[in-house]
């Protein structure tokens, strides 16, 4: 499964949020430059982000935006399905209405491999938070913990 530009560039985003914003609001325009992100793209994402409640927006001299909880309480997962990213590895669409993705809407031969894979990813994700990443606390992957 990849992930997809919106995904990887939110998680981006909010992680350069949580490690300026301790003490005060930042601007768009700062994490841009320094995440080399179009600011344009940053404020379509910051727009959903702000709809799901991640972050506040403070106006004025001053302003830009901060995290809505701290940093420890913010999984990445939560930011993944905010900007619409779909966190599944099949090709299955949600919207088939429990059909397959063959042709005659039957499930390929790999569909349940896949099918655990999304939902792997998506429990992996939910269990690290913007804190983890920014104190190198990353929990170990499956194949981690299998080679051990």
């Amino acid at each position: 499964m990849q992930l997809s530009t919106k995904g990887r560039y939110a998680v981006m985003a909010m992680t350069d949020l949580a490690r300026h914003g301790e003490s005060r609001a930042v601007s768009l325009a700062e994490i841009a430059a320094r995440q080399e992100i179009s600011l344009s793209y940053l404020e379509q994402l910051f727009a959903r982000l702000r709809r799901s409640g991640l972050v506040s927006s403070v106006r004025g001299p001053g302003g830009g935006y901060r995290l809505a909880s701290p940093a420890g309480a913010t999984p990445i997962a939560a930011i993944v399905r905010a900007v619409d990213e779909p966190m599944r590895a099949t090709r299955c669409s949600q919207h088939d209405g429990g059909k397959g993705c063959m042709s005659r809407g039957e499930r390929c031969l790999t569909h349940d491999l896949w099918e655990s894979l999304g939902a792997e990813i998506e429990s992996y994700l939910a269990s690290v938070t913007l804190a983890d990443v920014l104190n190198g606390r990353l929990k170990p992957g499956l194949g981690k913990q299998a080679a051990a």
